[in-house]
């Protein structure tokens, strides 16, 4: 079952600079404030700042029920993978493509 974009990740480089501005354009505090990750939660919107990612690029990642099944099924479409699955912690995978086009498409499963 696939859940639709519910996060947002935008790679940064200076994540005290990118923190600052997130606060200000969101409006709230994070939700989590890592070295690793900063989320925000907006809504039903995840939106995370996190340095030196594999994606080039704000990526969207959808929620899905099967992660295995969906990266498979974007690879066997013609995606190259960017990100393995890899578990980020609290039962959280995430995995990456790019489509024939460029685009970068993510994916999630919260197990």
């Amino acid at each position: 079952m696939n859940q639709g974009v519910k996060t947002i990740i935008y790679p940064v480089r200076d994540m005290a600079g990118a923190t600052r501005r997130f606060r200000k354009l969101l409006g709230v505090e994070p939700y989590s404030d890592q070295p690793y990750y900063v989320g925000f939660k907006v809504a039903d919107q995840d939106i995370g700042l996190v340095p030196n990612s594999p994606e080039a690029g704000m990526t969207a990642f959808y929620h899905v029920a099967d992660i295995k099944g969906s990266l498979q099924a974007l690879v066997d479409a013609g995606s190259q993978t960017l990100r393995e699955i890899n578990d980020v912690g609290g039962g959280r995978l995430v995995a990456s493509v790019k489509d024939p086009d460029g685009n970068i498409i993510g994916l999630v499963q919260d197990t």
